[in-house]
């Protein structure tokens, strides 16, 4: 065993680092790709990220082995589950390497993907195999029309359904819908996506409008509190609390009275949950991001290619960690005037 690797091991043993409010590392969210086939106001409006809009170029990509190579680090320092979001990811042609990749990582007991499904029918089965285990599309709306409206005009709502299917049929272990919630413009669709996927199996979330990034317009009156939809869905279908599945799980579940499954609430602006926020990000470029709403991160990609080893790197992930003071959401109404925060389209969300 080499110098380097022994001294990793050594902190492996010694367990996982916290941050300055005592909070570990668990989750890392992994943004594969900064460009998206969808133009969603909330994360990439339409009139600010057209045609022209210059993404990232691919050799600035993390490659498939980067990408292992970071998520194993990670998991020696206590990080036992993994997202892939983007941008869009499905649009990684190497993503089926990326996900074999990372569950033959040692330590890891979880591996997701976050999607708008556009390609999911395509390729669910590939991605089951290559040891995907859960999935998330985001389905903002059953209205055409609303849906449309709300991924820019550049989504068919029948081909995210028919994403969704071929992922029941692949097999995964849990199939999860995400719809983010504006007032006046989808607020009126909840019942239905309830209603449509109550019984499937399929577990439905409302999130509530986020201010990530300064592109996306937000204001505070655009915003629905989690608890008037919590109310409206309950007096149609009776709803009881269900413990968590683990603590710094972000949504909020309950379960229908009546056996049909459950749904789930994540209240970032109304219900902040910073104190037990466990997760890490890395953008597709290799930049470290210890929060959704970033202003700054740390470079790995430089390191990586020019030939850290695995101690320096852990030393590196050890000390951002350990300076880590984040709580956005729970000082957003002093923090509201803030001009620099990263867009989600480049960290994942």
């Amino acid at each position: 065993m080499s110098e380097g690797t022994s001294s990793v091991a050594r902190f492996a043993a010694g367990g996982a680092v916290q941050d300055t409010r005592g909070r570990g590392l668990r989750d890392l969210r992994i943004s594969v790709i900064d460009r998206c086939n969808f133009r969603c106001p909330y994360c990439m409006p339409a009139e600010l990220y057209g045609e022209g809009h210059e993404f990232l170029a691919r050799s600035k990509w993390l490659t498939p082995g980067e990408i292992r190579r970071l998520a194993g680090i990670f998991q020696r320092l206590g990080v036992t589950k993994l997202r892939l979001t983007g941008g869009e990811p499905l649009l990684r042609k190497d993503l089926d390497e990326i996900v074999a990749g990372l569950a033959s990582l040692e330590g890891i007991d979880d591996i997701a993907l976050t999607t708008n499904g556009s390609r999911l029918a395509e390729r669910a089965r590939d991605l089951r195999l290559a040891g995907l285990r859960r999935v998330t599309v985001s389905v903002d709306s059953l209205d055409p029309a609303v849906f449309s409206e709300l991924c820019g005009g550049r989504g068919d709502l029948d081909s995210v359904l028919a994403g969704i299917d071929a992922a029941r049929k692949a097999g995964f272990e849990t199939i999860k819908v995400n719809a983010t919630v504006l007032k006046g413009r989808n607020d009126a669709s909840v019942l239905d996506l309830v209603e449509h996927f109550r019984g499937s199996g399929v577990i439905v979330r409302f999130i509530e409008f986020m201010d990530v990034g300064t592109l996306n317009g937000w204001k505070p009156d655009q915003v629905v509190a989690s608890r008037t939809l919590r109310d409206l869905i309950h007096a149609r279908w009776p709803i009881e609390p269900l413990e968590q599945n683990y603590r710094g799980e972000v949504a909020k579940r309950y379960a229908f009275t009546d056996g049909q499954g459950e749904i789930g609430f994540i209240s970032s602006v109304t219900e902040p949950f910073c104190g037990d926020c466990h997760r890490a990000r890395i953008s597709a470029d290799g930049t470290l991001y210890t929060c959704l709403f970033a202003s700054i991160g740390t470079d790995l990609r430089a390191p990586l290619r020019a030939g850290a080893s695995d101690a320096d790197l852990v030393a590196q992930l050890q000390n951002v960690w350990r300076r880590r003071a984040d709580r956005y959401s729970e000082i957003r109404g002093e923090a509201i005037g803030d001009s620099e925060r990263v867009e989600m389209y480049r960290m994942g969300g």
